[in-house]
């Protein structure tokens, strides 16, 4: 794996030809997604700016241009008509000015009448490397350029630590009022969010407090992309709790939980009906946010980055690393939340394939599965050797994903084995498969399960339990990948 310089990761881009050989490189790389939203170059992570405004789709990615390292982090700009369709835009942000010198790091977007606002966090750094996060905004100029406001809107807090980002806006009508809630850490390193709160989008914005949620007052060193929204009169409250380990979840230190309950704004209090969830129990899954301006108040759209901190891909070896989940619909139902695929996506079936136990590069898989244990091996060779096991333990109601048997393996030291315990019994499981990743639900979105895969040409076939209706599509491809900077 190749050691990069601080030198090196922090450089500037200059002129969008200094990564076209980077491009003209990756783009022929066999794991280039096609309806999956990746790096036009280098590394992308977290989903930023997710806003519907004026009939189209917004969103943006963190991106280093200059291979798969986190170094000065851009945004990179997105749009689709369906969240289905993608279009590369280029730039959104660059560290460009004195306050954000070091990186426009992760954030959120809100349509306002006419204006789209963007938000995010400025990393500064001294000479001496000493970090001051500003909370900063932009909005979509006429021509569909993002400008940066000249001034941030508010420093850090000097009772917290340097770790201060990722600020979330949400407009409250019943308040009046627009909260940004930003993931923190205490001096005494415990995760938190501190809430600020105006009238308007862009001035006036004032400290609220730190959000209580009652029991979690020591969970985790940092929680990182703080989400909240509402649904069927339910509120949602999603982050990243970090430098923690959770049962179940391996070696991991990063994981992506949620909580249903009620949110007080007057005492700026997040009540949880019972305890934290996964939001995924996959390998590679972090960093999820919602997108602002969804019309219909029972649900949610929502996309991740399918990877995690400090964990390594074979893409690497490319100078290329990272993809968006497609975007799923949440909604509550029965105190539960549940995730399904974007609706319409179906429109990228390009043609049915004979269940005759060979995958496509791209597509779906439908099962219907029979009562009793149940296994359903991905990318296994010819003979049925191999491959990516998931196994269902009726007994236990329990799924095992185990991907030990591919060819190419990945953060051993971390996990290659996680389980799902299914709240019913296990009947049907749909999943999407691109060229570097696979994405379960099971259940019709009662559970959810991500992973990058990176499948060697003999890896293209599948096994199946007997007595499984299993149908398969391939897909067409969606999503640009031309060089656009």
């Amino acid at each position: 794996m190749r050691e990069w310089t601080r030198e090196e990761r922090y450089r500037v881009l200059q002129n969008p030809e200094e990564i076209r050989p980077l491009y003209d490189k990756i783009r022929h790389s066999v794991y280039r997604q096609l309806y999956h939203v990746q790096p036009v170059t280098g590394l992308s992570s977290d989903p930023n700016g997710f806003a519907l405004h004026h009939g189209l789709w917004h969103l943006c990615y963190q991106w280093c241009p200059w291979g798969a390292v986190h170094g000065l982090k851009y945004w990179y700009h997105v749009t689709s008509p369906d969240l289905i369709h993608w279009t590369n835009e280029g730039i959104g942000l660059a560290p460009d000015r004195d306050y954000d010198n070091k990186g426009n790091h992760s954030g959120s977007g809100i349509s306002v009448g006419d204006e789209l606002y963007f938000y995010y966090t400025g990393n500064h750094r001294d000479e001496n490397w000493v970090r001051t996060p500003w909370t900063c905004a932009a909005y979509l100029d006429e021509q569909g350029k993002i400008c940066k406001l000249d001034e941030p809107l508010f420093g850090p807090r000097p009772d917290h630590s340097e770790h201060q980002r990722d600020p979330k806006v949400v407009w409250n009508a019943e308040k009046g009022k627009y909260y940004i809630f930003i993931g923190a850490q205490t001096l005494d390193m415990r995760g938190c969010v501190l809430v600020y709160e105006s009238e308007k989008p862009l001035t006036g914005w004032r400290f609220a407090g730190e959000l209580k949620v009652p029991g979690y007052e020591h969970f985790g060193g940092m929680w990182e992309c703080p989400y909240i929204t509402r649904i069927g009169g339910r509120d949602l409250l999603i982050f990243s709790p970090q430098y923690t380990k959770l049962p179940g979840r391996g070696e991991s230190t990063n994981h992506n939980v949620y909580f249903i309950g009620r949110m007080d704004y007057d005492t700026l209090t997040f009540t949880p009906e019972g305890g934290y969830h996964f939001l995924d129990y996959g390998f590679d899954f972090y960093a999820a946010q919602g997108a602002a301006n969804v019309a219909d108040p029972d649900k949610a759209i929502l996309m991740g980055w399918i990877g995690l901190p400090d964990n390594h891909y074979p893409t690497e070896e490319e100078d290329w690393e990272g993809s968006m989940t497609i975007p799923r619909e949440l909604r509550i139902r029965d105190g539960r939340l549940w995730q399904t695929p974007i609706n319409g996506i179906e429109v990228l079936r390009e043609r049915e394939l004979a269940a005759d136990g060979n995958l496509p590069e791209a597509g779906e898989i439908t099962v219907d599965v029979p009562a009793g244990d149940f296994e359903l091996n991905l990318y296994t060779h010819a003979d049925g050797s191999g491959g990516m096991r998931l196994h269902y333990n009726s007994l236990t109601r329990t799924v095992t994903i185990d991907r030990r048997g591919m060819e190419k393996r990945f953060n051993q030291h971390v996990f290659e084995v996680l389980d799902v315990p299914m709240d019913e019994p296990l009947k049907s499981i749909r999943v999407f498969i691109d060229r570097s990743s696979t994405e379960f639900f099971l259940n019709e979105g009662e559970k959810t399960f991500t992973t990058h895969s990176y499948p060697i040409a003999a890896e293209h076939h599948y096994t199946v339990t007997d007595g499984a209706n299993l149908r398969l599509w391939a897909y067409s491809r969606s999503v640009t990948d031309e060089f656009v900077v």
